[in-house]
């Protein structure tokens, strides 16, 4: 009975053909969806009526609060306005990127430490043969070594302003050009042919303008174009 009970079985799904099946088939995927459908809308509705903590709905509020064009979300930095000059070559101007004040105490931090300025030598190059490329005198000094807080303030707005790591730039280099000096032209990165090996690479440089003349003082770009205009603040690609 048990053998016979188990043929009609196998012979009623056969007879029951393959059009049959394939609409069972259909029928019960159907219904497991509809089924895990409205499970989830109701999961879904139940946990949407919960209201939110007090803490996450000011968080979230806050994570979605978009800052208008040009804030940084700092107290001491609200917009910084810039200019294109050259899209490529990539070079950009930013009027009044330090206030005057803060230019005359990087001047007095520097007047005494000023020296000679050093030329970086490539091979066959002597200090001799390159004392009239670079005329001017200067001094390096690093944020952490001003006591005053405002070369640390000035970094962080180049850091803002380009996007850059404080970490990626180096010491400042302050300058002062007299009547007559000069620095020839040059590229701010060190070839590793001419120079040597590097073991990191200029990608950009940030000029600060912190005085302004009746006439010259300018930065020049002679392959590229030439801007005669009063500037501030100037960033190019070395790179």
């Amino acid at each position: 009975m048990k053998n016979k009970g188990s043929k009609l079985g196998v012979g009623n799904w056969m007879i029951l053909g393959l059009p049959s099946i394939f609409l069972l088939c259909i029928f019960f995927f159907l219904a497991g969806f509809f089924g895990s459908s409205l499970f989830s809308q109701q999961e879904v509705s139940s946990t949407s009526l919960r209201p939110w903590p007090r803490g996450l709905q000011e968080e979230k509020k806050k994570e979605f609060d978009a800052l208008p064009r040009g804030e940084t979300g700092e107290g001491s930095l609200t917009s910084i306005p810039f200019q294109i000059l050259s899209w490529n070559p990539r070079a950009l101007y930013f009027p009044n990127f330090a206030s005057a004040e803060q230019c005359k105490s990087i001047i007095k931090i520097a007047n005494a430490h000023l020296e000679p300025s050093s030329l970086a030598l490539r091979k066959g190059e002597t200090a001799e043969n390159t004392k009239g490329i670079r005329t001017s005198s200067g001094m390096f000094i690093s944020a952490s070594e001003d006591k005053t807080g405002i070369l640390h303030q000035i970094e962080a707005k180049i850091a803002k302003a380009t996007m850059i790591p404080r970490t990626h730039g180096e010491a400042f280099n302050i300058l002062r050009y007299e009547i007559g000096q000069r620095y020839h032209s040059h590229y701010d990165a060190f070839n590793p042919a001419e120079y040597g090996p590097q073991k990191s690479q200029r990608i950009a440089s940030f000029l600060l303008y912190l005085s302004d003349v009746e006439e010259g003082g300018e930065t020049m770009f002679p392959l590229e174009y030439s801007n005669e205009q009063s500037l501030n603040a100037l960033i190019y690609r070395t790179g």
